[in-house]
C-alpha cells in the first residue's frame, strides 16, 4: 500500500487528474442499484492521499514520512489551489458516474431536447464538483501530519455534502451517507443522526484506510482502521438490534391501493390519449372488487397522472367518482390550476372554467366517491429546468425551457401542509423529489399533530429503466427510517412501494411493470431521535467542522504525530 500511496501523492498533471476521476467515479458503485456500501472506501482513502500531494513540491515520500517542517514550510496559496483542483477532478468522476441517467430525460419527447443533454450529463456533475473542490481545499488549509487529517477530511466533505444539500434550493442527490443508507441494517443510525450524520460517519469509516501508508507502520497509524471497524461493526449491531425489536403493526380498518401503470413518457402528456389513459387506470386499480369492502380504501396513483387538468375537466371528475365505490378515496398526483393574482381578474374567484391567465401547480388532490374534491396539496420545492426554468427572461433567450408540458412552467405552492385524506391518519405528502431533503420532510405547522403516513407520488419515467429511479427509492425509503412513519410510495414506471417506518419493504412493485399494489397501511411508531430535533440535527456538520479544525491546529501545533 505505501508504494501505492506514494504513486498517488507525487501524481502531477494529467495523471493526477486521471487519478482524481477515477477514484471519485468509483464511488458510484456504492450507491443504489449496486449498494456495494464497501466500495466508499476506494474515493474516500484516495482523496486523502490526493490533498496529502498538494504540497508546493512533490514530497520524497508518503504519507506518514513528511517532516512536520515540510508540512509547515508549504505555500498555502499553491497547495490549496492543487486541493481544489483534485477535489473538482474527484468531484466529477463521482457524479458522472452517478448521475449519467440523467441523460434519459433528454430523450424523450421525440428527442427535443436531445441538443442540451451535454448541460445535464456533464454541466451539472461540473457544478456539483465544486462543493467537493471547495472541501479539499478547505480541509487542505488546516491539514497535518497523521491520523488527525481523517478527521479534517471528513468534517470539511461533510461540511460541503451539507451544504450541496441546501444552497440554491438544494441537490443532496447521492450524499455520501447513502452508502451506509442504501443497507437496511446500517440506515438504521438515520434515526438517531439522519443523513448527513450518516455522511459523517461514512467519511470517518471509509477514509480511514488512508493512515496504513505510513512507513513504518506503527500502532497510531492502525488505529483509525481499528476504530472504523469497531464503529462499523457497532453500527451493523445496532441496526439488527433494531429490526429484531421491530414491530409489525396497522392501522385497522385501512385498505391501500397503489396503482403502478407504466405508461410510456412520450404518450403520458399527449391530450389525445385523455380517454385511454384514464380508462387505463381505472382498470387497472380494480375498483369494483372494493364494492363489498368494510375497510376504507384509499387508492394512490402516481404524480402528474394526466394529459389534462383534472379539476377543469368535470367529466373526468364525474366518470372516476362513479367508478370509486361508497367510502372509498381516490389520491391522485396533478396539474392544477387557478387565476394568476397578478391578472386583472385574479381577485374574482372564478370558476375553473373561466380561468383566462391561469398559473400552474404540481399537486396531488383527494377526490371522494361523490366526485368531490375534498382537499389539495401543492408541491412546495420544485425542480429547477425540470418545472420550471431559473433566470427564465435570460435562459429562454438561449434556447432553455423547463420539461414539463406547461406553460411558464409550475408555481410552487406558498408552504408545506398536511394533506387530510378521510380514513387515514395526517399525511405528509412528496411530491418527486421533495421526498430526498432530510429534516424536511414533514410539514412544519405550528400546533398540528405529527402526521401518521409519508405519501410520494412520484413520475420517475423520464429516466427509463437506468439507476436514477434505484437511487430516488432508496432516498425516499431513508426518510421513512429518519421520520419513523411509514411510507406509501406511488410512482409511474416505478419503484412503487409501501414501507414501514423501519425501512422494511412491506410490498413492492419493480421498475418498468405495470401493476396493482394492494396492502395495510403500517403504524408510526414513537418519534426517533432524529425526527424530535431535524434542524438541531442540521448543525452537526458546522459543529464538527469547528472540534476537527480546533483538534488538528492544536496536534500540528503541539503534538505533530508522524507515522
Amino acid at each position: 500500500m505505501f508504494a501505492f500511496a506514494a504513486w498517488i501523492i507525487e501524481a502531477a498533471g494529467w495523471r493526477r487528474c486521471l487519478i482524481a476521476f477515477a477514484a471519485g467515479a468509483a464511488g458510484a458503485l456504492a450507491m443504489a442499484p449496486f449498494d456495494i456500501w464497501p466500495a466508499l472506501a476506494i474515493p474516500m482513502t484516495v482523496a486523502v492521499w490526493l490533498i496529502d500531494g498538494s504540497c508546493d513540491r512533490a514530497p520524497k515520500k508518503a504519507t506518514g514520512g513528511l517532516s512536520v517542517r515540510h508540512w509547515r514550510r508549504f505555500d498555502l496559496g499553491v497547495a490549496g489551489r492543487r486541493a481544489f483542483a483534485a477535489g473538482w477532478w474527484w468531484g466529477f468522476g463521482y457524479f458522472v458516474a452517478g448521475l449519467w441517467w440523467l441523460g434519459a430525460a433528454f430523450l424523450t419527447d421525440g428527442g427535443k431536447y436531445i441538443y442540451i443533454m451535454p448541460l445535464g450529463v456533464i454541466g451539472l456533475p461540473a457544478v456539483m464538483a465544486l462543493y467537493p473542490a471547495f472541501g479539499f481545499m478547505l480541509a487542505r488549509l488546516v491539514w497535518t501530519p497523521g491520523p488527525a487529517r481523517v478527521l479534517v477530511f471528513a468534517a470539511a466533505l461533510t461540511l460541503t455534502e451539507w451544504l450541496r444539500g441546501n444552497l440554491f434550493t438544494g441537490f443532496p442527490w447521492n450524499a455520501f451517507g447513502m452508502a451506509l443508507g442504501g443497507n437496511l441494517a446500517a440506515a438504521q443510525l438515520a434515526s438517531i443522526i439522519g443523513l448527513y450524520g450518516l455522511t459523517l460517519v461514512a467519511i470517518l469509516i471509509f477514509s480511514a484506510p488512508a493512515t496504513l501508508a505510513g512507513k513504518p507502520l506503527s500502532a497510531r497509524a492502525i488505529a483509525p482502521s481499528g476504530a472504523a471497524a469497531i464503529a462499523l461493526a457497532a453500527i451493523f449491531a445496532f441496526g439488527a438490534l433494531r429490526l429484531a425489536h421491530a414491530k409489525d403493526a396497522f392501522v385497522a380498518g385501512v385498505a391501500l391501493k397503489i396503482m403502478q401503470p407504466n405508461l410510456a413518457q412520450d404518450d403520458k402528456y399527449r391530450p389525445e390519449y385523455k380517454d385511454e389513459i384514464l380508462a387505463g387506470y381505472l382498470k387497472l386499480s380494480d375498483l369494483a372488487k372494493d364494492a363489498d369492502s368494510t375497510d376504507v380504501t384509499v387508492v394512490i396513483w402516481p404524480e402528474s397522472a394526466f394529459p389534462f387538468i383534472l379539476s377543469r375537466d368535470a367529466e373526468a371528475v364525474a366518470e372516476i367518482a362513479a367508478a370509486l365505490p361508497l367510502g372509498s378515496f381516490l389520491v391522485t398526483g396533478a396539474a392544477r390550476a387557478e387565476e394568476d393574482p397578478a391578472s386583472p381578474a385574479g381577485g374574482l374567484g372564478l370558476p375553473s372554467s373561466q380561468i383566462a391567465h391561469p398559473i400552474f401547480f404540481n399537486a396531488i388532490q383527494v377526490i371522494a366517491s361523490s366526485g368531490v374534491i375534498l382537499d389539495t396539496y401543492d408541491k412546495a420545492h420544485l425542480v429547477p429546468f425540470g418545472e420550471y426554468l431559473p433566470f427564465e427572461s435570460i435562459l429562454s433567450r438561449a434556447g432553455l425551457h423547463h420539461f414539463v408540458h406547461i406553460p411558464g412552467g409550475f408555481e410552487a405552492g406558498s408552504r408545506r401542509r398536511t394533506l387530510n385524506v378521510p380514513g387515514l391518519p395526517p399525511v405528509a405528502p412528496l411530491i418527486c423529489y421533495e421526498a430526498i431533503f432530510p429534516g424536511e420532510a414533514l410539514p412544519q405547522e405550528q400546533g398540528a399533530p405529527r402526521p401518521g403516513l409519508m405519501l410520494n407520488v412520484t413520475d420517475d419515467g423520464w429516466f427509463g429503466l437506468t439507476a436514477g429511479p434505484y437511487q430516488h427509492f432508496a432516498e425516499a425509503r431513508l426518510r421513512a427510517i429518519e421520520e419513523g412513519l411509514p411510507l406509501a410510495r406511488a410512482a409511474n414506471t416505478g419503484i412503487s412501494a409501501i414501507i414501514d417506518p423501519y425501512g422494511r419493504i412491506l410490498e413492492q412493485l419493480p421498475l418498468g411493470a405495470a401493476g396493482l399494489l394492494k396492502g395495510s397501511l403500517p403504524q408510526p411508531i414513537t418519534a426517533p431521535a432524529f425526527a424530535r430535533a431535524p434542524f438541531l440535527m442540521a448543525f452537526l456538520p458546522w459543529l464538527a467542522v469547528v472540534a476537527a479544525a480546533a483538534a488538528a491546529l492544536w496536534l500540528r501545533r503541539v503534538r505533530p504525530w508522524r507515522l
